[in-house]
């Protein structure tokens, strides 16, 4: 699938426009953020219509399959679906055949991400990697300025890691949780990925665990045909062992490991993910990637 070819060409926001906010993961049980969160979009002069539900849950999940599938696509076209937490749930809503998705921008990361990746394998522009709800007041300023200026202007500045291997690539931007994305291997909801920039991050992987994910990736040959490959935030709360049980790899050598011979740039360290601040990133959108200065340029196609 060519990624450049798109249903839908997303329109810049202007005052007035609504919010839809909804969740479909894991529940909600902190309504101070998700109303922190509401009060940044209304300051930016959007009219927010919020779904959520603090304190609803069926299992372990914000309310039943059918109710979240309903919620995530409404009869009408929304400016903006705004979701509220991560957790788990969202991928269970792809099996149904039938995903109708509509015009307008769509925000979240995390769990959220198998539906920005599906969307995008829909060729729906819009699709924004970046704060959840619950998330955003946390965000420094230099982020929800960000987040601001993409959806208001489709215009955002240029972000800088840290350069591992050297080179430029220049291809369609696909930024997504490396675990949420592995699962969707072999499925029609991952995004054919040739050619493309990818943004990886993850949290609470150890890593052995991403060594096992990067493994499968480089199995089913996709790490290899990337024009790009740069790393977000990747946490990991490391346990106290025994002397004899040290001798491990850390994180950051199984990254470099994983990645150093695909001969094409690859950046570590973007600020993009499970910690603040979590850089928006538009999927879809054309990236350029150098690798000699640790830079990240995206525009739109």
């Amino acid at each position: 699938m060519n990624l450049i070819k798109k249903n839908t060409i997303t329109n810049v926001l202007k005052k007035g426009d609504e919010v839809l906010a909804i969740s479909v993961s894991s529940p909600v049980n902190d309504q101070r953020n998700l109303v922190e969160g509401l009060d940044i979009l209304h300051e930016w002069g959007l009219t927010c219509r919020n779904l959520v539900k603090p304190g609803k849950y069926w299992g372990y999940f914000s309310g039943e399959d059918s109710t979240r599938y309903n919620d995530l696509h409404p009869k009408e076209i929304t400016s903006l679906i705004a979701f509220a937490r991560g957790g788990w749930g969202a991928a269970r809503l792809l099996e149904r055949p039938q995903q109708p998705w509509k015009p307008g921008w769509m925000m979240g990361f995390s769990d959220i991400s198998s539906l920005l990746l599906a969307r995008l394998s829909a060729g729906f522009d819009g699709s924004i990697h970046g704060p959840l709800l619950c998330s955003l007041s946390k965000e420094p300023e230099w982020s929800k300025d960000r987040l601001k200026s993409l959806l208001f202007k489709k215009s955002i500045p240029d972000l800088y890691g840290e350069p591992w291997v050297q080179g430029i690539g220049k291809g369609t931007l696909v930024a997504t949780n490396l675990t949420v994305a592995t699962h969707l291997l072999g499925s029609s909801y991952l995004p054919n990925l040739k050619g493309a920039i990818l943004v990886l991050e993850d949290t609470g992987e150890a890593p052995y665990r991403i060594d096992r994910m990067l493994t499968q990736w480089r199995l089913n040959g996709l790490l290899q045909n990337l024009a790009g490959l740069a790393f977000g935030n990747f946490t990991f709360q490391e346990e106290k062992e025994e002397e004899e049980e040290r001798q491990k790899f850390s994180l950051k050598e199984i990254l470099k490991e994983r990645s150093f011979d695909l001969n094409i740039p690859v950046v570590a360290n973007l600020p993009v993910g499970h910690c603040c601040g979590n850089a928006a990133l538009p999927l879809g959108w054309t990236a350029t990637l150098d690798g000699y200065t640790g830079r990240l340029s995206v525009s739109p196609s």
